[in-house]
C-alpha cells in the first residue's frame, strides 16, 4: 500500500477566530500553522489566504506573500492554492493564484447550496475554463467533489480533454448541501472513480477522523485542518493544525500505514520531484 499523504487545510475562507483563536489570518500566522502541520507529518498545505482582518481574498500578491513565508519554514512542502475562493467571486478572481504556477491547485467540480442563500456556483463552463487553464499552465488539479454528480462531471470533462489523467480527487464529505459523511457514502464515492486515480478524503466536523480512518485502511489519503474542523475531540479545541495532523499520523501508525514525505507525495501524485 502506498504511503499516506496528509494534507493540512490550515484556514479556509469561512472559519473564524471566533470558532477557534488559533485560526490563522495574517502572513505570520499562516506560516506558523503550516509549520505546525508540516512538522507533524503533513506533506501538502491546502491554502486559502485572508487579509489581516480575516476577510478572504484571492489576490495574487497576498498568495505570493503567504507562499513565500511558508516556503521559508517548510521549503519542500507541496503548496496547493484554492481556486474556490469565497461565494460571489468571479472566475478570473478565483483563478489568480494559478498565475504563480503552483504544482497543484483545486478545481471544484459542481455547484453547491452552502446554506441559506449562499450558493457556491461552478457551472460546466466554469469547470472547463479552470481545467483548460490548469492544463495550459502545467498545474495538476485536485478535483473537489462534494457529491457523486461532481465525480461524474469530472469524468465527463476528462473524456472531452479538459481534465488530464491521472486524476486526483478530493471527497469533501459532510458539507451542507453535499453528500453526507457516513461510511456508506464514502464507499459510494470511492467506487465511483476510475482505476489509476488517487483520492483524498476531507471529512467536515465530526466526520473528520472516522473518514480519515476509512481512507487510511482503504489506501487513500487524508485532509484535515481548521478549514474542515477546529476540534481535536468532542468539545476540545485543537491548539494548532499540527495537532490535527498528529492525530491522523497516530491513526495511520496504529493501522500499519506509513506517512509520506513531500517528495514521496509528489511521486504518488505524479508531480515533479524537487
Amino acid at each position: 500500500m502506498e504511503k499516506l499523504i496528509i494534507t493540512a487545510a490550515i484556514c479556509g475562507a469561512e472559519v473564524l477566530k471566533e470558532h477557534n483563536p488559533a485560526v490563522p489570518y495574517t502572513v505570520a500566522e499562516c506560516a506558523r500553522e503550516a509549520k505546525s502541520a508540516y512538522d507533524a507529518g503533513a506533506s501538502m498545505i491546502h491554502l486559502h489566504v485572508r487579509y489581516d482582518d480575516g476577510t478572504p481574498t484571492q489576490d495574487k500578491e497576498r498568495f505570493r506573500e503567504v507562499i513565500a513565508a511558508i516556503r521559508e519554514v517548510c521549503p519542500d512542502v507541496i503548496i496547493q492554492p484554492s481556486t474556490g475562493g469565497a461565494v460571489g467571486m468571479t472566475d478570473d478572481e478565483r483563478l489568480q493564484p494559478t498565475e504563480l504556477l503552483p504544482e497543484m491547485a483545486t478545481l471544484d467540480c459542481g455547484t453547491l447550496n452552502f446554506g441559506g442563500d449562499e450558493v457556491f456556483t461552478n457551472t460546466e463552463n466554469t469547470i472547463i475554463y479552470f481545467g483548460k487553464r490548469m492544463i495550459e499552465l502545467g498545474i495538476k488539479p485536485e478535483l473537489e467533489c462534494f457529491d457523486k454528480g461532481m465525480i461524474d462531471m469530472a469524468l465527463r470533462l476528462h473524456g472531452r480533454g479538459y481534465i488530464a489523467a491521472p486524476m486526483h480527487f478530493d471527497f469533501v464529505m459532510g458539507v451542507n448541501g453535499g453528500i453526507g459523511g457516513s461510511l456508506r457514502d464514502f464507499v459510494f464515492l470511492r467506487e465511483s472513480i476510475p482505476a489509476g486515480s488517487t483520492y483524498t478524503v476531507a471529512g467536515i466536523g465530526r466526520h473528520e477522523f472516522p473518514l480519515a480512518a476509512a481512507a487510511i485502511v482503504d489506501g487513500g489519503h487524508v485532509r484535515v485542518g481548521f478549514e474542515d474542523n477546529v476540534y481535536l475531540s468532542r468539545g476540545v479545541l485543537a491548539r494548532s493544525n499540527g495537532e490535527l495532523v498528529e492525530k491522523v499520523g497516530r491513526l495511520a501508525r496504529e493501522l500499519g500505514r506509513e506517512v509520506a514525505s513531500p517528495d514521496e507525495a509528489r511521486r504518488i501524485l505524479g508531480l515533479h520531484v524537487k
